[in-house]
């Protein structure tokens, strides 16, 4: 009778798998046989692709009730260190979804889209003014393929100054994964800069890992680097690797920490990308869509990808479509065009003084945080923060309670957990980045949670971690049994 019945109480929905349903005689959506078909896959025809056969309302009450399980910005604090996690302003979803914008094409004659052309123009300028870096690509379509399309301008610069020679780049022991990941991708071999002692770059351990120089296409580098923390003696590490004839990519993940406050390009940067879903508040998460616009130098304009856009003597915006010098297409037209908009919208709506204060109020929400948790928690490296603060488990740790274990806390109240065990370099990290959008109200909530996990663990209440969560529609799993017997297939 209670399999009939089932367990949902008043909002809170059973959710079955597809395959689970009473699966139906026909499918929701009817399609006419194709007439004079010839299957031209060599394979023979299948009567079913797999997937399960429901009626429409059943389909669509599936999703609609997996929705109501899902945590997003929206739902409450998303504190996830290194992700920018921010409120996106409703604004922006106006503008990108005015008839002018959403519904185009990019295959489309030029004239008949000036305005999205001249907007395109606009964001390379701005984003060219707030980094310093004047030459600028819409291009990739996001962080990873900014990157990629950063380091494919270095390689291609080299290639034209016939340095060969310059094989290895330098990247910090802490860097985002993706780093020597792309200086791989891009055929370098890559040297790490040991930073385990303090969290930043030294010059010593940059010597170090720098040699002669006379073998080094350049440098992968975030700053602030990925344990929150401003690199300080940047300048003098950049001029001993350009004295090297290396090239400083600086990898833009962080710029939500200087962005109306300090432009990259003065402190040496050569190329640079962005995530504009992190530092101008577009959707963040789920794969995508994401942009990741490069800013580059002058003297690296020339090795941008295509297509481009320019602003002709007449005043009217035109796609610059071939270069000889250009490193090419990255994708078939241009970045995201839907954050496109919702970028400048962003950054028009705040202005120059509006994005100064996001950095700063991104900074003090951390070290407020910081300030707040210092004493409970181990602080790996001494200083203030930028936008996101770094602390570990090892107080806790000592008494049978796990950076894992205090994450399943957060979740049993509502919040989702930091970045955990990243960077690294700190071994149980707690990456917290609170965003500017956070209120102070929300941001106390969070921090009289870390305290009283604290308060508890000192007192010796610690079995309640090792159960977290117990309120949520899913219990916890054993980690290590999931880790050895995966189940990767849906069994019947």
């Amino acid at each position: 009778m209670m399999d009939a019945i089932g367990s949902q109480r008043a909002l809170n929905y059973d959710v079955k798998l597809l395959w689970e349903y009473p699966q139906a005689d026909a499918p929701a959506v009817d399609f006419e046989e194709p007439s004079s078909f010839k299957n031209r896959t060599g394979q023979s025809v299948r009567e079913t692709i797999g997937l399960a056969q429901l009626k429409e309302p059943t389909v669509v009450r599936h999703f609609v009730r997996l929705s109501t399980k899902n945590y997003g910005i929206d739902n409450g604090f998303f504190p996830l260190g290194s992700c920018t996690m921010k409120h996106n302003p409703r604004l922006n979803e106006k503008t990108a979804r005015m008839a002018g914008f959403a519904h185009i094409h990019p295959e489309q004659p030029v004239e008949t889209v000036q305005g999205a052309l001249a907007l395109m123009y606009d964001l390379q300028k701005t984003l060219g003014e707030v980094t310093g870096l004047p030459a600028v690509s819409l291009a990739p379509a996001a962080g990873a393929h900014g990157e990629l399309a950063g380091m494919m301008v270095i390689r291609r610069a080299h290639e034209a100054a016939g340095n060969t020679h310059k094989t290895v780049v330098l990247c910090p022991d802490s860097a985002h994964g993706t780093n020597p990941a792309t200086a791989v991708t891009c055929g370098y071999t890559v040297r790490t800069i040991d930073t385990k002692g303090t969290g930043r770059l030294t010059v010593e351990a940059f010597k170090e890992a720098l040699g002669d120089g006379k073998d080094v296409a350049g440098m992968m580098v975030t700053n602030p680097n990925t344990c929150g923390l401003f690199e300080r003696e940047i300048l003098e590490i950049v001029d001993l690797l350009h004295k090297a004839g290396g090239y400083f990519y600086c990898d833009g993940a962080n710029f939500n920490a200087l962005v109306g406050s300090i432009r990259p390009g003065d402190f040496g940067v050569d190329v640079m990308h962005l995530n504009l879903h992190k530092t101008f508040s577009t959707p963040h998460g789920g794969g995508g869509p994401g942009c990741g616009p490069i800013c580059v130098t002058n003297e690296l304009a020339a090795f941008l990808p295509v297509p481009h856009v320019v602003k002709q003597d007449d005043e009217t915006y035109a796609l610059e479509r071939h270069r000889d010098t250009s490193l090419g297409r990255m994708k078939g037209f241009h970045g995201q065009f839907g954050m496109v908009v919702r970028a400048m919208t962003y950054i028009l709506s705040h202005g120059a003084d509006g994005l100064k204060q996001v950095s700063q109020d991104a900074v003090l929400s951390a070290n407020y945080i910081l300030s707040q948790l210092k004493s409970l928690y181990h602080v790996p490296y001494e200083g203030p923060c930028m936008h996101e603060c770094l602390l570990t488990d090892k107080r806790q740790k000592e008494k049978g309670v796990t950076t894992l274990d205090i994450a399943k806390g957060l979740v049993e109240y509502g919040i989702h957990p930091m970045t955990v065990y990243f960077p690294l370099t700190a071994s149980g990290a707690m990456l917290i980045e609170p965003t500017e959008t956070e209120s102070k109200e929300e941001i106390d909530r969070f921090i009289a949670i870390m305290k009283m996990f604290a308060q508890k663990v000192e007192a010796g209440d610690t079995d309640i971690f090792h159960e977290w969560p117990v309120s949520a529609p899913r219990r916890r799993l054993d980690e290590v049994k999931a880790a050895r017997e995966p189940k990767l297939k849906y069994a019947k």
